[in-house]
Parts: C-alpha cells; structure tokens; sequence
C-alpha cells in the first residue's frame, strides 16, 4: 500500500514535467521551423499512403497495376521536396524582386491553357499543360504567385504610406483578372481558393472594414452567380439542399462519402480495408480522400488530420506574430489561410456542411500539381520561420541544429528597418525624374498637423488590424535588431 501511494504521487508530477518539457521546446528559436517541417512531412505521408489505398483498385482495373497513380503522386512528392528545399534557400531579396515576373508568367500560363493544342481539355476543362513527362496545372502556380507579389506589394505600398487608391488598384484588378481566366477554364474550385488569397491580403493588408466587408460581399454574389450560372454547379448547389431529390444521380458522390465515414466509427475498419474505393466513391483519392480515411481510419485518422491542420494554423500565426519584416507577416499570414480554408472546405463538402466544390485537400488529395506547389508554399513559410529574430540570433551564433546544418541552409539576411528605409528612399529617389516630382527623404515627409483629423484613407490604413499586421508586439532580443524594430 505504501508502495502504491508513493507511485500515485509520482505519477502526477511527470504530467507536469511533460507538459513543462514541450513548452520550453516550443520556446527554443527553431521551434517554429520544425513544426513546419513536421507537419508538412506527416502531411505528405499520410496523403501517399492513403492515395495508394483509395486509388489501387481503379488503378488496377484501367491499368493492370495497382500503384500507377500512387507512383504518379510520389514522383510528384519528390519534385515537391526539391521545391520545398529550394524555398529555403532562396534569399528574400530575391524573392520579392522576382515576385512580379513570376506573376506575369503565370498569369501567361493561364491564358495559354484556354488556347487549343497547348491546354489539354479532360472532361470539358482546360486546366493542364502537356509537358511530356507530365502535366502542370497553372491555376495551381498562380495561387503561390499571387500570394508572394501580393505581399510585396501591400508591404512596399504601406510602407511608403501610400493611399488607400494606390493599395487597391494593382491588387484587386490583377486578382479579378486572375479568377477571371480561371472562371473561363472553367475551374470554380481554384477560383474561390483565388477570392481567399486576395481577401487575406486586403485583411492583413489593413483595409477598413467597411469596404472589406463590400469586396466580401461582392465576391460572395459573384460566387453565387456563378454557381448558378453552369449546369453542373447549379447541380451540385440543387442536390446540397435537397440531398434526397437525386440520391443516385447528382447527389451520389456526397452520399456515398457519408456512408463512407458512418462505416469507420471511432476505430476504422483498418488500412487498406475500405468497402467505398471499390468504384462505390467517385473520386476517391482526389476530392473525397477525407471519407476514406474517415472509414480506414476512423474518428481518430480524421481527429488527426484536423489536428495537424489546427498546429499548422497555430504555426503560421506565431510566424507571422514574431516576424519583424512586414513582407513575412503577410506572406505567412495570407498562405496559412489559403492553405487552412481550403482543408475546411474540402473537409467541409466531404461530411456534408458545404456543397461539392472540387477543392482538395492540400498535401494529401491525389493531385500532382497542387501536391508539389503546396510544398514549395510550405518550404517558403519554413524559410520565413528561420528569419523570426530569436532564429536569426540563434543560426548566427552557430546553433543550426542536426537538421540545419544536414540541408546546409545560408544563414538567413537581418532585417534592418533602417536599410529597408534607405533602400525605398534610393528607389522613390530613382523615379521621381520620371514622374516630374522630386521624391523627398522619409526624414522629410510631411507629418500631420497636431490635432487635425485624418482622412478616411489614413484612418483605414493605420487601424489596430494593420497595426497587428505590421509593427512588432514583441521585445527584439537580437542583437542587431534591439531598439530598431519599433
């Protein structure tokens, strides 16, 4: 008995111990390029696994072999780990000056997908440009451009204090242009991912919330019309609200998902062991790859899946949170919810809340584009993660870590508030001549009159939301960075 007591005691305080543990890990400087790196991995795994389960008897069937699309998706998964590598080591720099051409090319990449003979037209779309070895999906690039020159842009743009005018005009029409061009493919699927990168950067990027709420109100309409406005989408909004008016036509798919997932339970019927891959669930490995592993797996597959979502949503927030450069917290912002609001969506049609949209589930729907553009977004919120300024501290005193010095990754740039100023005074400097005005000094910048009341566009720009997008809430420990970021 004295034993037993002695041990219940004991018990009780490795809990703690436990819990003290992974907060001082999540407190080390590289906690946060580890969560991504881990959840991207676990991610990318779980999906090949599970695309080799959902898509093996189809495959076997149209082929002869049971692992041509699992072979496909893992060809796809290795471009995608040297894309992930890549992002990591491109200088950030480098990426906002290639940011606007990298945008242009894909923009260009969309309007060669309509052309006949370079498009590859599957089931009535245009959506694929014929490689070779394989296809790519320009609406898939555009998301990640669109996401990089973005916030550049409204980074640049709030940091010359640019009018409310001069933020809107570039952004909004290059991204209605964008969803436009998608629309035509047609493709509403990509085009509603699209509407999420722009409302993301015009949140983060501190619009007022009036006119956010008017261009989010405008894109629900035009979604609205546009889900109405082709046979097939009107179809799929028809069998959401009345499920049971074509259960063996329209509204087949998102039953047989529902089945699929009641048929798991809290356990699973075990990998490998699903009834609905057995041509009873269309799609499968792609659109409805939740449902299969709500029926392997069970509740806890898709409680895990929920989970790694949810920490990636915590990551991308505390990367945004800590970074001291304002291109990074939009960046890191704007992705996590792309990224994030996608998952839902997709999970959302699966279990029956929202209507069939086509979104997949990102790194773990069969899809070889989306898979590899996905990790190359997730290699640049990982490369945003090494240039928090308690990482930055830690690489240049030497502490890269295991992992760190096995990929051999530069030492990330200090941001300096200070040169970044310089830089955009040498650049206004440049093309004043230009537009016959001379561009004067930050230092000389006119300030407001002490008691006058500011226009609705400096009130817009200057609201407690972009005051949380761009000004660090954090003390700075660098060394370089103390007394600077603020």
């Amino acid at each position: 008995m004295n034993g037993a007591t002695q041990t219940q005691p004991a018990r009780r305080q490795e809990q703690p111990r436990a819990g003290a543990r992974f907060v001082a890990w999540l407190a080390r400087p590289l906690a946060s390029f580890h969560l991504v790196v881990t959840i991207a991995t676990l991610l990318t795994v779980l999906g090949l696994v599970m695309v080799l389960s959902a898509s093996s008897v189809e495959a076997y069937a149209d082929g002869g072999s049971a692992y041509s699309l699992f072979i496909q998706q893992a060809m796809f998964a290795a471009i995608g780990t040297v894309l992930f590598y890549l992002a990591l080591r491109i200088p950030l720099r480098r990426l906002r000056q290639w940011s606007f051409p990298l945008f242009v090319l894909s923009v260009l990449g969309l309007v060669l997908v309509l052309v006949p003979g370079i498009g590859s037209k599957v089931q009535g779309a245009r959506r694929w440009i014929d490689l070779g070895l394989f296809n790519v999906q320009p609406s898939e690039i555009v998301k990640v451009t669109l996401v990089v020159w973005g916030a550049h842009l409204l980074a640049s743009r709030r940091s010359e204090h640019a009018g409310l005018k001069d933020i809107l005009m570039p952004l909004v029409p290059a991204g209605l242009l964008v969803c436009l061009l998608v629309v035509v493919e047609p493709n509403l699927s990509t085009t509603i991912a699209l509407g999420m990168v722009i409302a993301a950067l015009l949140w983060f990027g501190g619009l007022p919330l009036r006119l956010f709420v008017t261009v989010a109100v405008s894109g629900l309409i035009a979604a609205a019309v546009l889900a109405l406005s082709a046979g097939y989408r009107s179809d799929r909004m028809r069998a959401f609200f009345n499920p049971g008016d074509d259960p063996q036509g329209i509204g087949y798919q998102a039953r047989q998902a529902l089945f699929s997932l009641a048929d798991g339970g809290i356990w699973g019927r075990g990998l490998g062991q699903s009834r609905a891959k057995w041509s009873y669930l269309p799609n499968s490995h792609n659109d409805f790859i939740f449902a299969i592993i709500g029926e392997e797996l069970g509740f806890l597959g898709c409680a895990l899946v929920l989970g790694l979502f949810a920490l990636f949503v915590y990551t991308g927030i505390r990367i945004a949170s800590r970074s001291v450069d304002p291109f990074l917290r939009l960046l890191t912002a704007t992705a996590t919810t792309w990224i994030t609001g996608q998952a839902l969506i997709n999970i959302g049609y699966v279990v029956g809340l929202l209507p069939v949209t086509g979104l997949q589930l990102p790194l773990v729907s069969a899809g070889g584009s989306s898979l590899a553009i996905t990790l190359f977004m997730f290699g640049i919120i990982a490369n945003a993660a090494r240039h928090e300024p308690e990482a930055v501290s830690a690489l240049h005193a030497g502490q890269d870590g295991r992992f760190s010095k096995l990929l051999r990754l530069p030492k990330p740039e200090v941001y300096s508030p200070a040169r970044a100023s310089a830089a955009r005074a040498k650049s206004a400097q440049r093309k004043a001549p230009r537009q016959g005005r001379q561009a004067l000094p930050p230092a000389r910048r006119p300030q407001p009159e002490p008691g006058r009341r500011r226009s609705p566009e400096s009130r817009g720009t200057s609201s407690l939301r972009a005051t949380r997008a761009w000004e660090p809430s954090y003390p700075v420990n660098h060394t370089r960075e103390r007394g600077k970021s603020r």
